[in-house]
């Protein structure tokens, strides 16, 4: 019988840990890829917006040489912390099913085609949503020349490569396909360019598209991916690019239907479980939920340097039940 089990080792799920060893309760944290995987995923040479301080959790301190860390630094920084730590983590252990019998969660996983079912008092998801992309539901869009995330940009030299979306993703993979030498054409459906691009990255992006090294299209609705083209509109008109590759960097969201599934009201505008906002405790007793899942549909509103805290509420209204 485990005290606490928490889903997802990201960084609001290892804050969670932390909180919690600090009334000597060593939690289980069950990870369907390895820690802070999200993270992993971001682009090879991605630059966060907050400063490393802002993504210290436990207060254990998180020093770069420059003022915005890089994410292997990350990734090395949350390493450390789970090491040094002794963080109890079942990676690439994926949880399918919680279920509540008498006061008890029956946390079910899988791992290499096998089963295995754990029994706790309290759980706390903190499952994040990098890993279901919102598709824009048009055809062609399942084609294997269509990806929803960007690692490297080397793959895609001298090809034409359209990128859909206008937000920070999208911006930070035009200019590493630029300096790639890819063909890049980004459709974006707002009128001008979206407030949270990051500062210090639009003047370079901005310039590229001046010249005509990025060609930038606003009002851009995209209609159909086909193997050799992309059909797009902009107003009434329809046009055709000839496209290899196509980018579609247009957000992610929480797995809404697990939630559904165990049995967490979820709003059905926002997409936002229901939870105390002083507890962040579910209309399931002793079922919390931490990080970014809290934010439904819109994922901008939560990020590691607010998720981190979340844990110390969690934790404290798990020890007022106790």
């Amino acid at each position: 019988m485990e005290h606490t089990i928490i889903i997802g080792a990201g960084p609001c799920g290892l804050a969670c840990a932390l909180e919690l060893q600090k009334h000597d309760i060593n939690p289980l944290i069950i990870e369907k890829g390895n820690i802070v995987h999200t993270i992993y995923r971001y682009p090879t040479h991605q630059t966060f917006f907050s400063t490393s301080r802002n993504l210290e959790i436990g207060n254990i301190p998180f020093v770069t040489e420059k003022y915005k860390p890089v994410r292997n630094d990350a990734l090395a920084y949350y390493r450390d912390v789970v090491s040094r730590n002794n963080i109890r983590v079942h990676a690439y252990e994926k949880a399918t099913d919680i279920i509540k019998k008498n006061k008890i969660f029956e946390v079910k996983t899988i791992k290499n085609n096998r089963t295995k079912t754990y029994y706790a008092k309290n759980v706390i998801l903190a499952t994040g949503y990098y890993d279901q992309p919102q598709y824009i539901g048009v055809p062609g869009e399942s084609l294997p020349k269509v990806k929803h995330y960007f690692k490297e940009a080397h793959p895609y030299y001298g090809l034409d490569v359209a990128i859909i979306g206008g937000k920070n993703s999208a911006i930070d993979a035009a200019l590493a396909l630029y300096q790639a030498g890819a063909n890049i054409t980004v459709l974006y459906r707002g009128a001008s360019y979206s407030k949270s691009i990051k500062p210090w990255i639009l003047p370079d992006f901005d310039a590229l598209v001046q010249k005509q090294k990025i060609k930038m299209i606003f009002n851009a609705n995209v209609k159909e991916i086909r193997e050799q083209e992309a059909i797009y509109e902009v107003g009434n008109q329809t046009f055709c690019i000839k496209n290899d590759v196509v980018f579609a960097m247009t957000g992610y969201q929480p797995d809404i239907s697990f939630l559904k599934r165990i049995g967490v009201q979820v709003d059905r505008q926002s997409g936002k479980p229901v939870k105390n906002e002083e507890t962040f405790e579910t209309n399931i007793p002793n079922l919390y939920v931490a990080g970014v899942i809290i934010s439904g549909y819109n994922g901008n509103e939560t990020f590691i340097e607010n998720g981190r805290w979340h844990g110390s509420k969690i934790v404290k209204s798990i020890m007022k039940n106790e």
